[in-house]
């Protein structure tokens, strides 16, 4: 115990406030900018022990690093008459363990409380961190009632989750004997000893949660070892009955024994927590009747959450926005898919007992199946070969999309053709269709093509009723004929968008609807009163007047597939991740290098050792990360879509999806953003930077003009056009090693080098039709070739001279299922090391009854 009046450098300790494993905490007066602090001091008996004194200023240095209003600042570290210190914000108000003295608190205090935390954890999360001791004693609440993470002494930089070959970054036991963590509230993984990432974190929040809605312990024994026993093997008691079916949920999710089974990122547990926190009290709805209740805390496979827990998801959030409990009869939802793979597309057929739908099973191209949500829900497989749903006429006869490309995840085009649903073989109509939608009459056909790299949405016929720079997707005629409602996208391979709906006649814009981060699923409302559209976890419902509604506010993304006359919503569930895969420089065997939740790969140094990548899963507008080597952390350079890495490793390059675009290089290292000039681009598409540094070449699209190249020095000046327009915004390095070409595609007409000081554009021989440029190889001499979005990637190595092909490495991930295909690779110029990702998707199809 250190006594009042005694100086610790320049601070005077005035009082004690605690004291645990790591330390005593006192108050004190820092008379230089007169202010009370707390400082943690590091007793002398344990600074000789290396272990503490190490943990002890990875505390110092883990939540230095962090500035966000939810975590205690760290003010500076000392070291005075051999006792070690660490200056902190000082907190006016009590534990959350104080707090739960009294027991439970009441569910408007709980949740504010609970979603600031999370919030903090996500900015712990995106820089890195895991806390690895989160418990009430760790969380302070101020008298304005403010939630603050503290004592990050076990905080450890994050290994990238699922990465098999990463030895464990706990130990058992320290020297003292006492278990790193705290007993009670330790994931399962932890307890065992196993790599712990920020899935452990959400495990241990959930602990908390739970104290905080029941009063009592998730897990508790009569010893140590029987606790740790609990959490690995037992579920706590059920919580109260009455709270609502979302919070219970929530805690569920984040108790799971699984780490898959958590959330697949901190950011969207802070935003569902947020979301229900600023609901009025009687808006939450409480158990639902006519529905199951919540299942058990149990230990279940991924596809046993996809059964029970979208059910669950989908029901508890049915009232969440909009209604109040008892004013209409609860939602009713049945299943109707149980295998293991994706979902594309699907539809209602005219009887309204039979759904259409497109999926991928088990790794297996999409075909299309029909099953009656009135029967055995048996899966019929219609015999198309690979093949999509784009509509179904009110006489039965199938739109489809044969053979359709999909990228990221993302429908592109595919060959349309008619065929009855109830068989025969599909007739050939139309190339290169990305959507189909019938007229009343069932013989025309509206469709969105993509030509020039200009979408359009026209009749079949010809004539065209708009077009877009973006693209467009769930076109949706209103049951009377007069008016198309569809999602239009402003950047390629991105899911944001809004509702638009024309007049059929006129071609006039009716409405046009706000923008989503992310939209994914419309359709009309019953009757054609209402546009219904899927943004995120809610489902939206528009009048062409502007008059909006909440459906539903779900905790999960979903898709809304297709609504029947009589108001069922067709819906499917997706659990979706971005991976990245590959070996660094150093690595024996590949293993992945996944972040968060939604990792993308996009450039690796020429050694092999750096790697940058997006973490879309971040922020509306991304994050950008940068790993500098294979053993290290990933570090968040700031917000955008990560385009290239700069040849000496000083900068990324960047698109800001801001109005206007910005294309931005962010430091690797110390120094500020830096936004180069736009000129008249008004969307970009992809950068690169050219092999001198001193340039970037990128594809951009100009007001009323289609996608070129442009060429820019980073000295100054505008951009300069090098392309003519339909070039083909692609993946990969595409300038050559000496500065002077560029690698692209034109739409429709091949693969050409583009010189950079002017002339004519060469068509490069060798490349076949719908193959991307990787990167140039073999110094300038070759390039490298693929068909991405494929679940096998073959890469060929095309000779620029003769055209020649010959393979060069083939890319495959273990597991098929949900895989969707290989978005991207990256191979280092100057090593063996390699990078490519990888969308999983794993779906499920429901139809919903009593949406009102």
């Amino acid at each position: 115990m250190i006594e009042a009046g005694r100086r610790l450098g320049s601070y005077e300790i005035l009082s004690p406030l605690g004291a645990g494993g790591m330390g005593e905490v006192y108050r004190a007066r820092d008379p230089r900018l007169e202010r009370d602090v707390a400082i943690k001091v590091l007793p002398p008996e344990l600074a000789t022990d290396v272990d503490r004194r190490a943990r002890f200023e990875r505390e110092a240095k883990a939540a230095s690093s962090l500035n966000h209003p939810n975590i205690v600042t760290v003010h500076e570290t000392g070291q005075s008459d051999g006792l070690h210190y660490l200056v902190m914000e000082l907190v006016d108000g009590s534990s959350l363990r104080d707090l739960l003295a009294g027991g439970a608190l009441p569910l408007k205090k709980a949740l504010p409380i609970a979603a600031q935390v999370a919030d903090g954890l996500a900015k712990a999360h995106e820089a890195g961190l895991v806390h690895r001791d989160l418990k009430p004693e760790n969380l302070m609440v101020t008298r304005d009632g403010y939630a603050k993470v503290l004592d990050f002494g076990l905080a450890k930089a994050a290994a990238p989750a699922l990465s098999g070959s990463q030895t464990a970054t706990i130990e058992k036991k320290t020297a003292s004997g006492t278990v790193l963590g705290t007993v009670g509230y330790m994931s399962p993984e932890q307890a065992a000893g196993r790599p712990v990432d920020y899935r452990s974190d959400l495990f241990s929040f959930g602990c908390v949660l739970y104290e905080m809605l029941s009063g009592r312990r998730a897990f508790s024994g009569d010893t140590a070892v029987d606790t740790l026993a609990a959490i690995l093997h037992n579920e706590p008691e059920p919580l109260p009955a009455e709270l609502p079916d979302p919070v219970r949920w929530i805690v569920e999710r984040c108790l799971a024994k699984e780490p898959h089974e958590r959330y697949a990122a901190t950011r969207d547990l802070a935003r569902d927590l947020k979301h229900l926190s600023q609901l009025p009290s009687s808006s939450r709805p409480t158990q639902l009747s006519g529905l199951a209740p919540s299942p058990s805390l149990r230990r279940r496979r991924l596809t046993a959450l996809l059964a029970a827990g979208a059910v669950a998801l989908l029901g508890a959030g049915a009232f969440w926005a909009g209604r109040r409990s008892g004013e209409h009869a609860p939602p009713r939802l049945r299943r109707l898919s149980y295998r293991r793979g994706t979902i594309w597309s699907g539809r209602f057929a005219p009887d309204g007992s039979t759904v259409v739908y497109a999926a991928a099973w088990d790794g297996n191209p999409p075909e299309v199946f029909s099953t009656s949500i009135a029967g055995s829900l048996e899966a019929r497989a219609l015999g198309f070969g690979s093949a999509d749903v784009g509509a179904v006429s009110s006489s039965g006869e199938l739109a489809v999309l044969l053979g359709r490309r999909h990228m990221q995840g993302r429908e592109v085009t595919g060959t349309l053709a008619r065929v009855s649903l109830n068989g025969g073989a599909p007739r050939e109509v139309l190339l290169d269709v990305r959507e189909a939608e019938y007229l009343p009459d069932g013989n025309e056909l509206l469709v969105v093509t993509e030509n020039d790299a200009r979408v359009r949405l026209r009749l079949l016929s010809g004539a065209v009723l708009y077009e877009t720079d973006g693209w467009i997707s769930h076109l949706r005629l209103s049951p009377d004929g007069r008016r198309v409602a569809f999602l239009e996208h402003p950047v390629r391979r991105d899911d944001r968008g809004r509702v638009r709906v024309l007049d059929v006649a006129s071609k006039k814009t009716l409405f046009t609807g706000p923008e989503w981060p992310t939209t994914w699923g419309l359709a009309w409302g019953p009757g054609g009163r209402e546009v219904w559209a899927a943004a995120g976890p809610a489902l939206h419902a528009f009048t062409i007047s502007g008059k909006h509604r909440l459906l539903m506010t779900l905790p999960e993304y979903i898709s809304l597939l297709d609504v029947s006359p009589d108001g069922r919503a067709l819906l499917s569930h997706d659990l979706s991740n971005h991976l990245i895969l590959g070996q660094l420089t150093g690595d024996r065997a590949e293993r992945s290098y996944s972040w968060l939740n939604q990792s993308f790969p996009v450039d690796l140094s020429a050694d092999g050792r750096s790697l940058l990548f997006n973490e879309f899963a971040v922020t509306d507008n991304y994050g950008v990360y940068y790993r500098k080597a294979p053993d290290q952390p990933a570090v968040l350079l700031g917000e955008g879509n990560a385009m290239a890495l700069s040849p000496d490793g000083s900068s990324a390059l960047s698109i800001l999806y801001t109005d206007p675009p910005k294309l931005q290089l962010l430091p690797t290292g110390a120094g500020a953003p830096r936004t180069l000039p736009a000129g008249p681009i008004a969307a970009y598409h992809i950068a690169r930077f050219f092999p001198d540094g001193k340039r970037v070449f990128f594809a951009a699209s100009e007001r009323g003009r289609g996608v070129r190249g442009f060429v820019q020095e980073l000295a100054g000046g505008d951009p300069k056009p090098i392309t003519p327009e339909g070039l083909v915004p692609q993946f990969g390095q595409v300038v050559s090693p000496d500065n002077r070409r560029v690698a692209g595609s034109l739409t429709g007409k091949g693969t050409f080098l583009f010189p950079v000081e002017g002339g004519e554009p060469a068509p490069q021989a060798g490349v076949e039709p719908g193959e991307v440029v990787l990167q140039f190889a073999d110094g300038g001499r070759s390039v490298l070739v693929a068909h991405l979005d494929q679940t096998r990637l073959a890469i060929t190595r095309v000779d620029l001279a003769t055209g020649a092909r010959s393979p060069f490495r083939e890319l495959a991930p273990s597991d098929p299922a949900g895989n969707l295909g290989i978005a991207g690779a990256v191979f280092a110029a100057k090593s063996d090391a390699y990078v490519y990702g990888l969308l999983r998707v794993l779906s499920n199809l429901f139809v919903v009854e009593g949406l009102r």
